[in-house]
């Protein structure tokens, strides 16, 4: 076991926990256990995610050569695992937009519906959702139209509202989410593969469950777009008060016989860092992989943790890694507002730069948030790292850091700083991570 003391770079030590975390959560290493065996009749493979493209590789790896094997997967522009379009494969694989959908997802969901069509019971459907795939997967349902869906997501993703809430509003608003594509698939069977990038790995939120039941109901979805005020188009608000867009429930026998299998989580990850951390002498403590709230709130909790450690060796004695997963949120201002335009940033960069302002340079505290698909937002990093120094630089540099967080610009922060960290699309997504090492 290498001593502690031996870690010369923490920044470089922090990558490497999240590299490890990463490489825990590709569908190469994580899938195989899953696979059925091949039926008597048709396979067919379906699926949407930042994490299809990568699963569709393994499948295609893995399923016998002479069994059939036929599909078609939606994965987010950028996604497509190097080399897989080069050759003729047996599983299609397209990209669309995320994390606003457009005609490229919509086109997707209804070639993918097609490929349900006209199944039997001796015939397979393996199903590869992973984190992504809501959007990917937009297929508006009846009487919506692709602009009505992309109004609504984006209402959604400035509102502040979790995941769980926004994933209710938009199977309820789907033809294709919500269990809907199991519907389509009966009588075969289905087998779903899941990798998680939602708190509690609930499989019907994943995505929003297209292959899973639901239940939630259209009440539920109405009373989260009046909690956020997301104003909705005539028809959606028809269908929702009627109860027209109900999503099939637990027990439905469209699901009978159906198998659903988590092949990558959010805690396996933070468990392949926590083990890399020990390897090195290091005390690994994970928090929770289910952490949610406000990106600066959380981050401004974790300051104050790591500071009592650092201070008093309470919860826990350094040397000391501190490990935590989950999703959270960036509230942004309405489009209408007087607060002007919102700078760049996502999730895990918010998060690091309110930690970094509430540490105030904090001696031995050093740490990376990064989101395990590799893009933080809309931005093309994953995330980013601070130190003790972090502050002392910025304004060296004449920067402010509250200034920066007040308009959500924490990329433009980090980036001045060239603290970034940039690893291109992963190729998976267990969601969050964030790591604290204190020697």
């Amino acid at each position: 076991m290498t001593p502690a003391a031996a870690i010369s770079d923490p920044q470089a030590f922090l990558r490497a926990l999240f590299d490890a975390a990463v490489e825990r959560a590709q569908p190469a290493h994580s899938l195989a256990p899953f696979l059925p065996a091949p039926p008597r009749g048709r396979t067919v493979v379906v699926g949407a995610g930042k994490a299809g493209g990568a699963m569709a590789a393994a499948v295609e790896a893995l399923w016998p050569a002479d069994a059939p094997l036929s599909g078609l997967v939606v994965t987010r522009y950028g996604h497509v695992p190097p080399g897989y379009l080069s050759q003729p494969r047996r599983i299609e694989l397209i990209e669309a937009a995320h994390p606003v959908p457009d005609a490229a997802g919509q086109q997707a969901a209804a070639r993918i519906a097609q490929q349900l069509q006209g199944l039997g019971p001796d015939d397979l459907v393996l199903a590869l959702i992973s984190g992504g795939g809501s959007a990917l997967l937009a297929q508006p349902a009846a009487g919506l139209t692709l602009a009505d869906k992309q109004a609504i997501n984006q209402a959604l993703l400035r509102s502040g509202a979790a995941i769980d809430e926004m994933n209710c509003v938009r199977k309820h608003l789907s033809a294709v989410k919500g269990g809907r594509l199991a519907q389509l698939a009966a009588p075969a069977r289905v087998v779903t593969l899941l990798i998680s990038d939602v708190p509690g790995d609930d499989a019907a939120v994943i995505a929003s469950g297209p292959t899973v039941p639901d239940a939630s109901t259209c009440q539920d979805a109405l009373a989260i777009c009046q909690r956020y005020g997301i104003a909705l188009p005539p028809a959606a608000l028809a269908g929702l008060q009627s109860g027209a867009f109900e999503t099939p429930q637990p027990g439905d026998p469209a699901f009978a016989g159906h198998a659903v299998h988590l092949v990558a989580t959010p805690q396996q990850s933070l468990e392949a860092a926590a083990a890399l951390a020990r390897a090195h002498g290091v005390a690994a403590h994970i928090l929770s992989d289910a952490i949610e709230g406000e990106s600066r709130t959380v981050g401004q909790v974790h300051a104050a943790l790591a500071r009592q450690v650092a201070r008093r060796g309470q919860p826990f004695a350094r040397p000391c890694v501190i490990l935590s997963g989950g999703e959270t949120t960036v509230t942004l201002p309405p489009a209408d507002s007087t607060a002007g335009a919102p700078g760049r940033g996502g999730r895990a960069s918010e998060f690091l730069l309110a930690c970094a302002i509430a540490l105030q340079g904090e001696p031995g505290v050093h740490a990376l948030a990064a989101d395990t698909d590799g893009i933080d937002g809309m931005e093309d990093n994953a995330g980013a790292v601070v130190g003790p120094d972090t502050l002392a630089r910025a304004t060296a540099q004449g920067l402010q850091a509250a200034s920066y967080l007040a308009r959500h610009d924490a990329y433009g922060f980090f980036t001045a700083l060239g603290d970034i960290v940039v690893t291109g699309p992963t190729l998976t997504n267990v969601n969050d991570f964030r790591a604290f090492y204190l020697p």
